[in-house]
């Protein structure tokens, strides 16, 4: 039985190097290695051996089958190489994959394209940092550390007199310390409150306005805002302005639109009221003037303010503000 390996190993050696193609390979594996192979059939018989014979004929032949399989598995190794020039275990034959396209993120979609309606309008993108003095965050926006609208803000504090900026209006008052009237920018960017919901999050995106120049009245504050709605919403959305209150315009306002979901007939989302709001506006107040040397008998402004989350949510009718921060790959393809 000796002779008999040494003769099915000299075969097996030789039409293993033969092989050419992956079905000859294949071949290879069935008849010498497979379960009904000459291997196989070969350490069966080893058991009819006299007992003194048995194990050194049993190891040659163990050590043969590793030997081969070893050797299989080169062979394999350089048929793929030699198939797809060079790159191992790439199997040309294989259908094609699409490589995955990236897309900007929904977010920065809409800021996007609140930034261009309102570039169209003459108003400069300007930014500013995210930790923020004390003095641009609240008090030269006409909130003094005693006052009640800074309990609505709910901020992170980084130190006594530094902030996470809670909206992007510091970035208005330190335009108009560099900058002579007249002024018209928008402040896109990031904000942070102590707030987590399904409609809100501690991170959040705002877009900030302010326009000020000689003559500025209310009315261009209202025309501006509804050429802003009707190239976001649409030209026929219905848009009204709410008396409100903000510390640093006077008279100020809130603008809702005509409910996007019901078209006005009331649901869920509008809270059955047929409206939604979207921004905070205003008049700037003279005060905010002072901080910045502008004289309020000369000049007159408007500013306003919409979070970016919310403005998408009601573009693409989303109920779970949560959503744009989860990265879940179902819901971003969809933009």
């Amino acid at each position: 039985m000796k002779a008999q390996l040494a003769e099915l190993e000299k075969e097996a050696t030789r039409v293993l190097s033969a092989v050419a193609h992956g079905d000859a390979l294949e071949a290879f594996r069935v008849k010498y290695l497979g379960k009904k192979g000459l291997l196989t059939a070969f350490m069966k018989k080893v058991g009819t051996l006299p007992a003194h014979e048995r194990p050194e004929v049993g190891r040659k032949a163990n050590l043969l089958k590793r030997e081969l399989a070893d050797r299989f598995r080169k062979k394999q190794e350089d048929l793929a190489a030699r198939k797809t020039g060079g790159a191992a275990g790439l199997d040309v034959t294989l259908p094609g994959r699409e490589p995955a396209c990236g897309r900007l993120h929904p977010i920065t979609q809409v800021i996007l394209e609140v930034c261009r309606i309102f570039a169209r309008m003459g108003f400069r993108v300007v930014k500013g940092p995210n930790v923020e003095l004390d003095f641009y965050n609240f008090e030269a926006l006409n909130i003094p550390k005693d006052h009640p609208a800074r309990d609505m803000q709910d901020t992170f504090y980084v130190s006594d007199n530094t902030v996470l900026r809670t909206h992007t209006s510091p970035i208005q008052v330190r335009v108009m310390e560099k900058q002579q009237p007249p002024v018209s920018v928008i402040a896109p960017g990031k904000v942070y409150r102590r707030d987590s919901d399904v409609s809100h999050t501690p991170m959040f995106h705002q877009v900030e306005g302010l326009l000020v120049d000689k003559d500025v009245s209310f009315g261009d504050l209202k025309g501006t805002l509804t050429g802003f709605v009707h190239q976001m919403f649409g030209k026929d959305t219905a848009l009204r302005f709410r008396p409100s209150f903000f510390p640093f315009t006077e008279p100020s306002a809130e603008v809702d639109i005509r409910c996007v979901i019901c078209k006005g007939e009331g649901c869920r989302t509008c809270s059955h009221t047929g409206w939604l709001e979207i921004l905070g506006s205003g008049m700037v107040d003279p005060e905010v003037y002072g901080f910045v040397g502008y004289d309020p008998e000369v000049y007159t402004g408007f500013a306003f303010g919409m979070g970016i989350e919310r403005i998408a949510m009601l573009k693409y009718g989303i109920d779970d503000i949560q959503l744009f921060f989860r990265n879940d790959m179902r819901f971003l393809r969809q933009f």
